[in-house]
């Protein structure tokens, strides 16, 4: 994956957030008789500027593109025409100003909705989730699960795909529940597994909790031949190649490809010597030494290299998932809900310390997930920007000052009291939601160097 794909998508995905967002605010505060001055995409200094329509609205692009603004004409943040005065954001009731605020995180539930109604229509390829070996030892293996089931529903929910396997067992995680699994085995005989959740730590959730759960997929028996190698990684600065047949490493003899990874988990940092068939020729051998990644706070090795996978013997692991128009706008709607809900359970319980703030992610690590989903295919990149608008819109509910939520706090306050908030105590707010905004950006930037330290 290039920076140039990366960089480019986390543009365009962070250019179409943003526009939806403001544009709610804008689309709102329009209908509402405000007059809007400035709708800017990005802060600072304009790049590019234009005004149009009857008001004269300055349309804007700005140099730094990390969130973007609607200014209105308000007589707190500066003179307001005499004509003008009853279109000021101030002079508006209550309940007008609180439609106009919220339809920015409304406008990102919408947009995620509409993305998931035509992914559901279209049709979202997956794998269908038959068990592969558990771990012995696991809750899995306490649980009966046995290799060569399928999943075929998880609590009340049922279950197509992988996807769909892993999300809904997060959130039972998340909830350290005891959750019950049904399964189909190979002679289509139905059995329940009632798996138990409660033993999860934070550090599981950190990691790939479904390794910790003793959970995997099936997967084909892979031939240690070499698909695509990563530029720049250790296989391709060893002199390895897409095509080429491991054969020995360190004169053991190769016969899977579960073999290449083992060894190469197995000695981070280390040099490894590896016999190689390059297009039926034995190469001389060729030394490898797999760079250092952490899993599950473990250092364990990575060359850079994938499988050459064989298309016709891994056909029938996968599924297309599709839904008509009508009950994909249900579908579209429940994981919209889902996600949301589950955002703010993630939020709720890292303040309480039952999920590390590891979860937090920052600009580094969106943009890194925008490039592999872009690299993936459209549709994964739409369910990834999907999935940060809903974060978007959940953030800017969120009762902090500085923030939609923090607004429409105030709102609730006023109509409570039957008079606004003073300014002195909005301004003590404004303080308290910057210290806890900024705080909030330094753990996610601090994570996402910590991924970056760690591979």
């Amino acid at each position: 994956m290039t920076l140039l794909t990366t960089l480019a998508a986390f543009i365009v995905a962070l250019g179409v957030l943003i526009v939806i967002h403001e544009f709610g605010h804008y689309l709102v505060a329009r209908w509402c008789g405000v007059k809007v001055l400035r709708f800017s995409v990005g802060f600072g200094r304009a790049l590019w500027a234009k005004r149009l329509g009857a008001d004269r609205t300055e349309w804007v692009i700005a140099a730094f593109p990390l969130g973007g603004y609607v200014k209105m004409a308000d007589e707190r943040e500066g003179d307001v025409a005499e004509h003008d005065l009853p279109r000021a954001f101030n002079r508006q009731s209550v309940y007008k100003r609180f439609a106009i605020v919220v339809a920015g995180p409304v406008a990102n539930f919408l947009l995620a909705i509409a993305l998931y109604w035509a992914l559901f229509v279209y049709g979202v390829p997956g794998l269908i989730p038959v068990i592969g070996p558990v771990a012995p030892g696991t809750p899995a293996a306490v649980a009966g699960f046995v290799p060569g089931e399928t999943i075929v529903k998880i609590g009340a929910e049922p279950v197509a795909t992988w996807q769909d396997a892993r999300w809904l067992l997060l959130q039972h995680a998340v909830q350290r529940a005891v959750v019950t699994v049904e399964m189909r085995d190979e002679r289509d005989a139905i059995a329940g597994h009632k798996l138990d959740l409660s033993g999860l730590t934070a550090a599981d959730l950190d990691a790939d909790f479904l390794r910790v759960l003793g959970l995997s997929r099936h997967r084909p028996q892979l031939t240690p031949v070499i698909g695509n190698v990563v530029a720049g990684g250790a296989a391709e600065r060893g002199g390895l190649k897409a095509g080429d047949e491991i054969v020995a490493i360190d004169n053991e003899p190769i016969k899977s490809w579960d073999q290449v990874v083992d060894m190469i988990r197995s000695h981070p940092n280390q040099q490894l010597t590896l016999e190689v068939r390059r297009a039926g020729r034995l190469l001389p051998a060729l030394a490898v030494t797999p760079a250092v990644v952490t899993e599950n706070d473990k250092r364990v090795g990575r060359i850079g290299a994938a499988p050459l996978i064989d298309r016709s013997a891994t056909a029938g692991l996968f599924v297309d998932v599709r839904y008509g128009p009508l009950e994909s706008v249900g579908k579209a709607l429940n994981k919209t809900w889902d996600t949301s809900i589950f955002s703010l359970r993630m939020l709720g319980k890292m303040i309480v310390g039952e999920v590390s703030l590891k979860n937090l992610s920052g600009p580094i690590t969106i943009a890194d997930y925008a490039g592999q989903s872009a690299q993936s295919g459209w549709t994964s990149y739409l369910f990834f920007l999907a999935l940060v608008s809903i974060s978007l819109g959940v953030l800017n509910l969120l009762p902090i000052p500085v923030l939609d939520g923090g607004h429409l706090m105030y709102y609730m306050l006023e109509f409570l009291k039957g008079s606004p908030i003073s300014d002195r105590a909005i301004e003590i707010g404004q303080h308290v939601g910057i210290v806890l905004l900024f705080t909030l950006m330094a753990f996610a930037l601090y994570n996402d160097i910590i991924r970056l330290v760690n591979g």
